[in-house]
């Protein structure tokens, strides 16, 4: 007869080969994830400083701080879209030299967003307030 803890060691054994694991990560998805995370904290940092610096009213506004909530939650799905994107891309059939072409594009995509949305978008704001 026998005990419980073998009867669940038993059953690990039997649900091990049902479930499948978890692909690994590859370097392609770390690198991208890293460069994402890193110009979303740029982005948001931005947005903060300069951009609440910049479109700042006389009166205390909850606007600018909910435009700013708006902003950074868009830009969130965004990035996660650019992760699943990158762990199809990883487990392709691309070669090195492909995958490093694509890389460099998304990477310097990224960057440029994150670095150029929040002026491009106080440009935007002060263009429109001085149209109205």
């Amino acid at each position: 007869m026998t005990n419980a803890i073998e009867k669940r060691f038993e059953a690990a054994r039997y649900n091990s080969t049902l479930v499948k694991p978890a692909v690994p990560e590859t370097i392609w998805d770390r690198r991208i994830s890293n460069h994402v995370a890193y110009a979303l904290l740029a982005y948001t940092g931005l947005q903060i400083f300069v951009v609440m610096g910049a479109i700042r009213g006389e009166g205390m506004s909850i606007l600018p701080y909910l435009g700013l909530v708006a902003l950074v939650g868009i830009v969130i799905p965004l990035c996660r879209r650019m992760e699943r994107r990158w762990q199809g891309l990883s487990r392709s059939n691309l070669s090195e030299a492909q995958l490093l072409t694509h890389y460099r594009g998304d990477r310097l995509g990224i960057w440029m967003f994150a670095l150029g949305f929040p002026f491009a978008f106080i440009l935007l704001i002060k263009g429109l307030a001085a149209l109205f």
